[in-house]
């Protein structure tokens, strides 16, 4: 019988194999393209890319970064997408054992962690990431281990209307008190949709209390890092991008983060 450790290093190949094809779906969602048809190509040439060259991490070693036909550059996303995905299914393996929650937790990271990459590069939250993910929630929760499919459902629930309740609100507080800055943005509304939906899979992983988690810690983190770059270049912020970093410390640190709050903020006296 396989010990459970052994199952770590099973779980990084199977995560370098999924981020491999989060690439593509990254990549293609946001432009609405199929992720099976055309089959990958060099950007540079249209040259197909053969099998043996497309071996997760180690195809873009051999070939040291470029296309073995035009010699183009192969962008560095692809090997550490491909290595940051393996090191997400072999941490959620090694900390939960061969379960059907390390199974949960690396789709939901690997979920966020597109929803980052799209949202960072296009300015967009796929409805494949987002919608499909809530549907994998919810399914998820009926698992053994998992939140509860009563939880899942609240959550999917509080993470939409939380997120629409500030988008509404952001829109108005912009439209009345910061006339004109909105148009020069080039958005007719304070928060983008694929923000919402994308709330609404978080709540369906990490519940009602990781949507507050996820929310609260995901503004600030976005207020600290890009709000001040976004004062004087009048960039939209990716919110996408720290909503995912803060759901993914909300489903590795969310109970924990609570207890700190309410023992140490709070100051109720810790329990048993």
């Amino acid at each position: 019988m396989i010990e459970d450790w052994a199952w770590t290093p099973v779980a990084g190949l199977f995560g370098l194999a999924v981020g491999s094809f989060l690439n593509v779906c990254s990549l293609r969602w946001p432009r609405e393209e199929s992720v099976v048809s055309p089959p990958s190509r060099c950007p540079g040439c249209g040259e197909g890319v053969r099998w043996y060259d497309n071996i997760p991490v180690l195809s873009w070693l051999v070939l040291r970064g470029k296309c073995r036909w035009c010699h183009e550059p192969i962008s560095i996303q692809y090997p550490v997408v491909e290595a940051t995905t393996a090191l997400v299914w072999a941490g959620v393996v090694y900390v939960h054992g061969p379960s059907w929650e390390a199974f949960r937790g690396g789709l939901f990271l690997t979920l966020l962690f597109g929803i980052s990459l799209s949202d960072a590069r296009f300015y967009i939250i796929p409805d494949e990431f987002s919608i499909g993910g809530t549907v994998l929630g919810l399914a998820a929760a009926f698992a053994p281990g998992g939140i509860g499919w009563i939880e899942a459902f609240t959550g999917a629930a509080a993470g939409y209307l939380s997120l629409w309740v500030v988008a509404v609100g952001g829109t108005w507080v912009m439209k009345r008190f910061f006339p004109g800055r909105l148009e020069e943005a080039g958005v007719d509304q304070a928060m983008g949709g694929g923000d919402i939906k994308m709330m609404m899979m978080v709540g369906a992983f990490v519940g009602a209390w990781g949507v507050v988690e996820t929310v609260f810690l995901g503004s600030v983190l976005a207020l600290i890092v890009f709000g001040p770059m976004a004062a004087f270049s009048k960039r939209l912020i990716p919110l996408g991008v720290f909503l995912a970093a803060a759901g993914a410390v909300a489903y590795g640190w969310g109970d924990a983060l609570v207890v700190w709050y309410l023992t140490a903020v709070v100051g109720l006296p810790p329990q048993g």
